[in-house]
């Protein structure tokens, strides 16, 4: 009984590796989207990190069309579109909570990226 037991056992778990392996196979070998090839690289600077003050500066290698600021919970609570896309934006938020939130950049070529930033309470 206890190598009937046994026997089933190994016989279990030897499936469960076996369908982790056929997983991993599987997941492997789908197409993926090449990032760098679709999207050109843009590099960004937010600072200072962590923001405080309520006053934070976006740098970017292209011009920045369009900035959002969302809370974890995705209310909007800064939104600005620039008719004149610009390379360096300083932003002032109305008395943020402290949190996480996300930058959203659009920029004039029609491609965005997000970024998290952390607002602490000005000392």
């Amino acid at each position: 009984m206890r190598r009937f037991l046994l026997v089933i056992i190994l016989s279990v778990f030897t499936l469960i590796l076996q369908a982790q392996k056929d997983t991993t196979n599987v997941i492997g070998s789908l197409p993926q989207n090449d990032i760098s090839r679709n999207s050109s690289y843009v590099n960004i600077t937010i600072y200072p990190v962590p923001v405080r003050h309520n006053i934070f500066t976006i740098k970017a290698d292209k011009n920045i069309s369009f900035v959002r600021i969302t809370n974890i919970i995705g209310q909007d609570i800064y939104r600005i579109k620039y008719n004149d896309p610009l390379q360096l934006i300083k932003i002032m938020l109305d008395n943020p909570k402290r949190g996480m939130y996300l930058v959203t950049i659009m920029f004039d070529d029609g491609t965005r990226t997000v970024k998290k930033i952390m607002v602490e309470e000005s000392e």
